[in-house]
């Protein structure tokens, strides 16, 4: 059980680190944030029933860790640097990365966990599934975050 635990943690890796870096801000507690997720995915592990597709329980798991960490930690966000011209190629294709994600941290708990899934290329139906609200409001919800973000990218006063 511990070697296939530790193949599928290899293997979806990527979702935990992005939802570690959407809800902190330093690699320091994105890092305590990583390793959080991970000791949830395998107390929950043995009750996995793989109804659903592995990637759709870390999710799962994943966000809900983040999201009572959050309630409990409240980290500051610091956004008085100033963005990189958007609409230039960035220096870096990390700096682009890391103002989006300011921008995303900016958004509510739930806003986040929607989008995030979203930019997974989640269908409506999966990322009603793992959120648990219905697929007509999940299409709702982007199309208001999508506009937050527009505005606030626009804008550059984050």
């Amino acid at each position: 059980m511990e070697k296939f635990f530790l193949e599928t943690i290899g293997a979806h890796q990527r979702i935990i680190h992005k939802v570690s870096k959407m809800y902190r801000n330093t690699r320091e507690d994105q890092q305590d944030l990583f390793q959080e997720i991970v000791y949830q995915l395998w107390r929950a592990f043995p009750g996995f029933r793989h109804e659903s597709k592995v990637s759709t329980w870390i999710y799962r798991i994943a966000l809900n860790t983040a999201i009572v960490s959050y309630r409990k930690h409240r980290p500051a966000i610091s956004l008085t640097d100033q963005p990189p011209d958007l609409a230039e190629p960035a220096t870096t294709f990390s700096e682009r990365e890391e103002w989006l994600f300011r921008a995303l941290r900016t958004l509510n708990e739930s806003e986040r966990a929607l989008i995030s899934l979203y930019l997974e290329d989640y269908s409506y139906a999966e990322i009603a599934s793992v959120t648990g609200i219905s697929e007509n409001y999940v299409g709702v919800k982007l199309n208001r975050i999508k506009e937050k973000l527009k505005t606030l990218l626009a804008s550059k006063n984050l």
